[in-house]
C-alpha cells in the first residue's frame, strides 16, 4: 500500500513543482506548494492522531487514500488541453493549491494511522529492522517516482503523467483490501482535549523524543532547499525535465543505498551521537549543493543529502517506536507529524521565500548554515544523551525513575 501511494505521491510532487514553476516562473510559488500542504496537515494532525487511536486503522486508511485519489483526479482534469485552455493560468495555479491543501488534510490523518497500523502488524522485537525495511521501500518509491515523473513529463506531457499518478494511487487503495481490519486496541474514554493533551505531555516528558522531533523540525525547515531544484535545474544548471527528474531522484537513491547498508550495520549503537553526525552531514551537503555549478557534482551532493537524512530517519523511527506505548501511538505520531511530518513542506516555503528575498543560491547556503547552527545548539543542550546505547533508552516513566 505505502509503496504505491509513495510512488504516485513522489511523481505528483515532481510534476506539480515543475508545472507551477513553468506557469509562474516564481521561486515563491514553489514555496507556496509546501505551505498549502503544511497548514492543513499540521492543523489537523493532533485530531488525526486521536481518530487513529479510536478507529479501525484499515478502514480509515481506505477513506484517506480515496480522498487523495479524488484530488489527483481533479489535478488531471485541469491539465487536459480542452479544459485547461478555457481556464486562466492563474486560476489553474489556485486550483492546484486547493487540491494540495486537501491532500494536506489527508496527510494529517495518514501518518498517525499508518504508524498505529504498523505497530499492530509488526512484533516489538522487530521494530528496528522493520523501520529500516519500511523506510527502504519508501525510499525506493522515492527514487523511481521522481525519475519516472521527470521522464514521463518530459516525453509525454503533464496530462499523461497525472494519469500514471492516478493509476498508482488506485493500486494503493486496492491493496488495502488485502489487509485485515484492525479494530482499535484502546479507545480513549476521556474528552478529546484531555486525550490530545496526554499525547503532547508524553512527548514533552521524554528528552529523547522531544529532542529528536525538534532537531528534525528545525534542520529540515532550514534545509528545505531541495524544493528549489526546479530553479537550480533551469536557471543555474540549464538542464531539462529529464535531468530534473534525476536530480529529484538523487537524494532518494542515496537514502535507499544507505538504508540497505544499515540493515547490516545498524546506527543504533549510539543513536543520539549518530543522529547529530547525520544531521551535520545533511547540512554540509546542502551547502555544497548550493555552491555546485556542475550537474554531476550536484547529483553527488543531493545523493549525500539523502544518505545522511536516511540515517536520521531510521534513528528517529526506531526511538519513536520503542518509547511509545500502544495506546498512545496515534497521538504521539500526530505530535511527530506536527514537528516532522510537515517540516519538508514548511522548509520548502522557507526556501521559496528566502529565494525570493535573497536569491536562489544565497537561500540555499543560508539554509545549510542554519542547519549546522541547529545541530550545534542541540549538541550543547543534549550532551548527556550522546553516550547512551539502544538498551539504555527507556520510556519517560522509566527515565523519571
Amino acid at each position: 500500500m505505502r509503496f504505491f501511494l509513495t510512488f504516485g505521491y513522489q511523481i505528483q510532487a515532481v510534476v506539480i513543482g515543475w508545472y507551477i514553476y513553468h506557469l509562474t516562473k516564481s521561486p515563491l510559488s514553489l514555496g507556496m506548494i509546501g505551505l498549502a500542504e503544511a497548514i492543513p496537515s499540521i492543523g489537523i494532525s493532533l485530531y488525526g492522531g486521536y481518530v487513529a487511536d479510536k478507529s479501525d486503522k484499515t478502514k480509515l486508511l481506505r477513506r484517506i487514500i480515496l480522498g487523495m485519489f479524488l484530488c489527483s483526479v481533479v489535478l488531471l482534469l485541469v491539465t487536459i488541453p480542452s479544459i485547461k485552455d478555457r481556464i486562466n493560468h492563474g486560476h489553474i495555479v489556485w486550483i492546484i493549491y486547493l487540491m494540495i491543501f486537501c491532500i494536506g488534510i489527508g496527510r494529517g490523518f495518514l501518518s498517525p494511522t499508518v504508524f498505529s497500523l504498523m505497530a499492530q502488524i509488526v512484533p516489538r522485537e522487530l521494530y528496528p529492522n522493520s523501520s529500516t525495511w519500511n523506510s527502504t521501500s519508501w525510499q525506493i518509491a522515492s527514487i523511481a517516482g521522481p525519475a519516472l515523473g521527470g521522464l514521463i513529463y518530459g516525453f509525454a506531457g503533464v496530462t499523461v503523467t497525472f494519469s500514471v499518478i492516478i493509476g498508482f494511487i488506485f493500486l494503493s487503495f486496492v491493496s488495502l483490501f488485502f489487509i485485515k481490519s484492525r479494530p482499535p486496541q484502546y479507545v480513549p474514554k476521556e474528552s478529546i482535549v484531555k486525550s490530545l493533551t496526554e499525547g503532547i505531555h508524553f512527548v514533552f516528558k521524554s528528552r529523547m523524543l522531544l529532542g529528536a522531533f525538534s532537531l528534525d523540525l528545525f534542520s529540515v525547515f532550514f534545509g528545505g532547499a531541495v524544493a528549489l531544484i526546479p530553479v537550480i535545474a533551469t536557471e543555474v544548471l540549464h538542464v531539462g525535465a529529464e535531468q530534473f527528474g534525476m536530480m529529484r531522484a538523487a537524494p532518494a537513491l542515496g537514502a535507499v543505498l544507505t538504508m540497505i547498508f544499515m540493515t547490516r550495520h545498524s546506527p543504533m549503537d549510539k543513536p543520539w551521537r549518530n543522529l547529530l553526525f547525520a544531521v551535520t552531514g545533511f547540512g554540509l551537503s546542502i551547502i555544497c549543493y548550493g555552491l555546485s555549478r556542475n550537474f554531476y557534482l550536484t547529483l553527488f551532493f543531493l545523493f549525500c543529502e539523502g544518505a545522511f537524512d536516511s540515517v536520521s530517519v531510521i534513528i528517529r523511527s526506531t526511538i519513536s517506536q520503542l518509547l511509545t506505548p500502544d495506546e498512545m501511538r496515534g497521538r504521539v505520531s500526530a505530535v511527530n507529524s506536527m514537528f516532522i511530518g510537515s517540516s519538508n513542506e514548511l522548509g520548502a516555503f522557507e526556501s521559496g521565500l528566502t529565494a525570493k528575498l535573497m536569491g536562489t543560491i544565497p537561500a540555499v547556503l543560508f539554509g545549510g548554515f542554519m542547519t549546522l547552527s541547529v545541530v550545534t545548539i542541540t549538541f550543547l543542550k543534549t550532551k548527556k544523551l550522546i553516550p547512551l546505547g539502544l538498551n539504555e533508552i527507556h520510556p519517560p516513566e522509566k527515565e523519571a525513575a
